[in-house]
């Protein structure tokens, strides 16, 4: 038998507790209808006896306290709510714990913004970790030691998961289960809780937003040029001169505020122009490739596909809102 620790901190976001809980346990189900023994033993754990969430609305009682629980062989760290340096400040005695049990040879997975507490434990140090593309600014600031792939659904790095956002965390669980108890069992349980069983990507859902949560005015306004004048080509020489910074220490500036670089961030807003247009309108790719300032039906096309991880057409015919064209 397995041992799934799915954790119960202050602050948990209910369900991401519940998620893990109803899918592990309902693998034992299913492997007791084809004739095999129950694979895992599910238990919350919590620091006290009861632990109120979603501002006192719900409470949940753990099977069992941390202190009381020497081993296991996954810990599942849920998403949080609210400010999350609060909530990791409020659950520090998960942490040398975590560390514990992986150090023993447990796996370890955080779900969405739980990766915020995972990363608290230093585990994650030059490791490969996803979250939620919202949280992705704040997560690079505190740890800015781990590799942030936030176009990833999912992560595997050396025993350690991380999964992006919301409900996307149900493909981790849905491949720790493939993992755990096989293809078969993987596949049933995605087909009963209709969930989409291989998706890596994350990046179809990313709504840039500009990263301006910083203090360099300058910068500032260079991001506000390069969104009001996606249309045109921009380089970075004619940035630099514009604003009267050496292109050296321009990079250097704008990768410090923005964490991209001055060309990935032109290629994010003139893409997240096209998104909309293909999302709201009715134009053909060609028609929007040239209105977002591209000539080149390939090189659009490539960088499409990489910062949403689809092709224009499978973006329009997935997330179009007009239903003739």
């Amino acid at each position: 038998m397995k041992h799934i620790s799915i954790l119960i901190p202050k602050r948990a976001r209910l369900s991401s507790i519940e998620i893990p809980r109803q899918a592990f346990s309902e693998v034992n189900e299913i492997l007791i209808s084809m004739g095999k023994e129950a694979l895992f033993t599910v238990q919350m754990i919590g620091q006290t006896p009861e632990v109120k969430l979603t501002s006192g609305l719900y409470t949940v009682s753990p099977d069992i306290l941390l202190k009381d629980l020497k081993k296991t062989d996954l810990v599942i760290v849920p998403a949080m709510e609210g400010n999350l340096k609060e909530a990791i400040a409020e659950n520090l005695s998960f942490i040398p714990w975590i560390i514990e049990q992986y150090k023993s040879g447990a796996e370890v997975a955080s779900l969405c913004v739980g990766a915020f507490l995972l990363a608290a434990t230093g585990l994650l140090r030059g490791k490969q970790c996803s979250t939620h593309w919202r949280a992705a600014n704040d997560f690079k600031k505190s740890f800015p030691e781990v590799n942030l792939v936030v176009d990833k659904i999912m992560t595997d790095d050396h025993g350690i998961y991380s999964s992006g956002g919301a409900f996307s965390s149900s493909n981790l669980i849905l491949y720790l289960i493939e993992k755990y108890a096989g293809r078969e069992v993987a596949v049933r349980c995605s087909k009963l809780f209709q969930i989409e069983i291989e998706r890596g990507s994350q990046s179809p859902f990313i709504i840039f937003s500009g990263q301006k949560d910083h203090a360099d005015d300058v910068i500032k306004n260079v991001q506000e040029f390069i969104e009001q004048n996606f249309s045109d080509r921009i380089t970075v020489d004619q940035l630099s001169d514009k604003f009267g910074i050496s292109r050296r220490t321009f990079e250097r500036r704008f990768k410090a505020a923005t964490f991209n670089s001055v060309v990935e961030y032109t290629q994010r807003v003139k893409i997240e122009a096209a998104k909309k247009q293909l999302e709201f309108g009715r134009k053909t790719v060609n028609e929007i490739m040239y209105e977002v300032g591209y000539t080149d039906i390939k090189a659009f096309r490539t960088v499409f596909n990489k910062i949403t991880g689809m092709s224009p057409i499978e973006y329009r015919n997935r997330y179009n809102t007009v239903t003739a064209f």
